[in-house]
C-alpha cells in the first residue's frame, strides 16, 4: 500500500515515515512542502495521506480541500495531525473531507493501528470498485452480445422476406441505407441511425402473408388487389407487436406505419405529421424514393431528376419537410446507390 506523507517538521517526517517503514507492505514518500506533495498526488493516486495541521503557506485543511477537489482522492483516507484539539478546527477539518486524526506528539502504535484499519477500509473500496468495473463490463459484453443476436435475428427475418419475392432483397439494402443516411443528415443520435438501418429492413414483413397472386403479380393490380396488398402493414405491425427491445419496437413503428402520409390521406390508420414515428417518416421517403428509381412489372425505373422532382413535390403531402430536406442535402450520395440506367418519369409511382 502507497501512503503520502505530508510534514514541514523534518524530525516529525522522519519519524512518521520510519513507523510507516516498519510495516511490510507499506510504502511512504515524504515531502516537507505540501505543494510539492501536492504536485506529486497529481499524477499518482495514494491509498492513504498523513498530513499535518501546521504549516506554513498551506496547511492540513488547505491540502485537504485539495485533494477532495480531485476525483481520483474522492474516497482515499485522509489523516490530520495536529497539537491543537480545538473543537472548531476539527470540524472544519471534516466539513473538508479529513477522515481521522493523530495527536502530536504521534504515538507509533496508534500510528500503525489507525493507518491499518483504514488501509483495510482502501482495500475494500478498491476490491468494489474493481468488482463494479468487472461486472459493467460483464453487463456491456452482454448487451454487445444480445444486440448481435438481434441483428442476426432481423438479418434472417429480411432474408426470409427476399425469398417471397426476388427484387424485394436489393429493395431492402437500399431502403435501409438510404434511411440510416437520412436519420444522420437529421443529426439523430448514432443509435437511433444504427437501429433504424436495421429495422428498416423489416419494412415489408407483412408482405410475407400475402398471397403469391398478388405478390408477384407481373401487372397492375385490382382495386380489390390493392386493399389486400395494403394489409402487409398491419401484418407487418402484428408479426413485431410487443417488442422489449427499442430496436424491435422501432422496426414495429416502421413495418406498420411506413405507408401512412404527412397529410393523413396514408394508411392504414390515417395518421398525420408527428403522430408518424419519425422512424417511419423517414423510411417512408427511402421507400418510395427506391420505388421510383427501380423498374417494376408494371413500370420502368424513373432517372435521378425526376425521382427528386417527384420527392420534392410530395414534401408536406406525403412526406415529412424535414425528412425530405435532409434527403435532398444527401442527393448525391444517395444517387450514388442506384446504376445510371433508368428512363425519364413515365408515371406518377407515389
Amino acid at each position: 500500500m502507497d501512503l503520502c506523507v505530508i510534514d514541514d517538521h523534518r524530525v516529525n517526517l522522519g519519524v512518521l515515515k520510519g513507523v510507516i517503514g516498519s510495516v511490510p507492505g507499506w510504502e511512504a514518500e515524504a515531502f516537507q512542502d505540501p505543494a510539492e506533495a501536492l504536485g506529486r498526488c497529481a499524477r499518482k493516486v495514494f491509498d492513504l495521506v498523513i498530513v499535518d495541521y501546521q504549516m506554513p503557506g498551506m496547511n492540513g485543511i488547505d491540502v485537504i480541500r485539495h485533494l477532495r477537489a480531485d476525483p481520483r482522492f474522492e474516497h482515499v483516507p485522509i489523516v490530520m495531525i495536529t497539537a491543537d484539539a480545538d473543537r472548531g478546527l476539527r470540524i472544519e477539518a471534516i466539513r473538508a473531507g479529513a477522515t481521522d486524526f493523530l495527536n502530536k506528539p504521534v504515538d507509533p502504535e496508534e500510528l500503525r493501528v489507525r493507518a491499518a484499519n483504514l488501509l483495510a477500509l482502501r482495500r475494500a473500496q478498491t476490491a468494489l470498485a474493481d468488482r463494479a468495473v468487472h461486472l459493467a463490463d460483464e453487463v456491456a459484453a452482454a448487451t454487445r452480445r444480445i444486440a448481435q443476436r438481434e441483428e442476426e435475428v432481423i438479418q434472417r427475418l429480411a432474408r426470409a422476406i427476399e425469398y417471397r419475392d426476388d427484387q424485394t432483397g436489393e429493395h431492402i439494402l437500399r431502403v435501409a441505407r438510404i434511411s440510416g443516411m437520412v436519420a444522420g443528415e437529421l443529426g439523430l443520435p448514432q443509435q437511433f441511425c444504427a437501429n433504424i438501418f436495421l429495422a428498416a429492413q423489416l419494412h415489408d414483413t407483412g408482405k410475407i402473408g400475402l398471397p403469391d397472386s398478388i405478390l408477384l403479380k407481373p401487372g397492375r393490380l385490382t382495386d380489390d388487389e390493392i386493399q389486400v396488398m395494403r394489409l402487409h402493414t398491419v401484418m407487418g405491425g402484428e408479426v413485431l407487436r410487443d417488442g422489449t427491445s427499442d430496436l424491435i419496437r422501432m422496426a414495429h413503428d416502421i413495418a406498420l406505419c411506413h405507408h401512412e402520409r404527412w397529410d393523413g390521406r396514408g394508411y392504414p390508420h390515417g395518421r398525420m405529421q408527428e403522430d408518424i414515428p419519425l422512424s417511419a417518416r423517414i423510411v417512408s421517403v427511402a421507400d418510395v424514393l427506391d420505388a421510383l428509381r427501380t423498374a417494376r412489372p408494371y413500370k420502368p425505373a424513373w432517372d435521378a431528376e425526376a425521382a427528386r422532382s417527384e420527392i420534392e413535390k410530395l414534401s408536406g403531402a406525403a412526406f415529412d419537410p424535414a425528412c425530405v430536406a435532409a434527403l435532398m442535402r444527401i442527393w448525391p450520395a444517395v444517387t450514388a446507390l442506384y446504376p445510371d440506367t433508368s428512363l425519364p418519369k413515365q408515371e406518377n409511382a407515389a
